[in-house]
């Protein structure tokens, strides 16, 4: 959900490349059918996405990576941590209303559409701030 949402948030500009992979995520899984209606109903796809997962090669490419939560981050940094300074938590850019800033994106596996709106919603709040964070620390 999240590559899908910042890759309509940043299609405009044509200066991103945006890809997903996961901790814990197998080779080749299609989007759930929650996310993809989720996606749907906010105009954004994920045209011919298959999960993978994270890899030192795919760490060595790219410039920023966002951790769904401090778990994952966790994770990231143990494995990789030579790449620890591109590992950033999604919600460290958003303020989620009684919850905070710093909190987990909510995990909606099993929990319903609504689960799958409120992370949504979470990750809309987080994007425009992330894409602000990139343009400020990343060096072309």
């Amino acid at each position: 959900m999240a590559e899908g949402l910042f890759r309509k948030a940043v299609a405009p500009r044509g200066d991103y490349t945006v890809g997903s992979a996961g901790v814990a995520a197998s080779h080749g899984e299609p989007p759930s059918r929650e996310t993809t209606a989720v996606l749907k109903k906010r105009g954004a796809r994920l045209e011919q996405f298959a999960s993978r997962p994270v890899s030192a090669e795919l760490l060595d490419e790219v410039t920023h990576v966002f951790a769904m939560t401090h778990g994952h981050l966790s994770v990231l940094e143990s494995r990789f941590p030579e790449h620890a300074e591109k590992f950033h938590l999604v919600c460290d850019f958003a303020d989620i209303p009684g919850k905070g800033v710093g909190v987990d994106v909510p995990d909606p596996i099993g929990m319903g559409r609504a689960a799958y709106e409120e992370v949504a919603q979470v990750l809309e709040q987080a994007i425009p701030a992330i894409i602000g964070f990139i343009d400020q620390t990343w060096s072309k």
